[in-house]
């Protein structure tokens, strides 16, 4: 399944396109040029993008990623749509599907839920295999601060324990391998999802 993340990029870049460079996203305060130039810069400038993990390069990765926003909207949205450069590792189509297929599955929700509530968009069945498959990959460390049993559960793909009961029980999280990478990686509000499970559970799953 090599193709989907370039199938994806592509469907993100059409977005783009679509709503511009000052559509609102789910990276508040960040918008969609802020966005664009935050993938430009990950796969073009890990110079800059380490600023984004090393705290005294903070100051400077933000100059970089907002001189890439400032760029002209077509240029940018260019930039992304042309993928990881030559020299990348992301290059390769393997890396590209591990690394690049969630994150650009999460930054295309993140605009497009950004204006309207749960999915847009169906999914094609590869993707959301993929996505399940990344979601049992990444829940562990997505879930990392939640101190109570978790299991996700996505029908037709199967069932994945994060972590086992704690004194609260166990939360149970159903829905389609996307909405779980969403609930996994932060986005949990704008998941659509079933929890089930003890209150006190559900309730430190859900958050405030």
């Amino acid at each position: 399944m090599s193709h989907l993340a370039p199938l994806e990029r592509q469907a993100l870049c059409d977005t783009f396109d679509a709503v511009g460079p000052g559509a609102p996203t789910l990276c508040d305060p960040w918008d969609t040029a802020d966005l664009a130039a935050h993938l430009v810069v990950r796969e073009r400038r890990p110079d800059i993008a380490a600023g984004i993990h090393v705290p005294p390069l903070a100051s400077w990765g933000r100059a970089g990623r907002d001189a890439f926003a400032a760029r002209p909207w077509p240029e940018l949205v260019a930039l992304v749509r042309s993928g990881p450069p030559a020299w990348s590792p992301m290059r390769v189509p393997a890396v590209d599907e591990l690394v690049n297929l969630p994150e650009l599955y999460l930054h295309h929700e993140d605009v497009l839920r950004a204006t309207a509530p749960g999915p847009v968009r169906d999914l094609d069945p590869a993707l959301e295999a993929a996505l399940w498959t990344a979601v049992r990959r990444t829940a562990r460390l997505g879930f990392r601060g939640v101190r109570v049993g978790i299991v996700l559960v996505a029908p037709g793909h199967g069932r994945y324990a994060v972590r086992g009961p704690g004194e609260a029980g166990t939360a149970v999280l159903t829905g389609a391998p996307g909405e779980l990478l969403l609930a996994a990686s932060g986005r949990m509000r704008v998941a659509d999802l079933d929890l089930s499970g003890p209150p006190e559970a559900v309730a430190a799953v859900s958050g405030p």
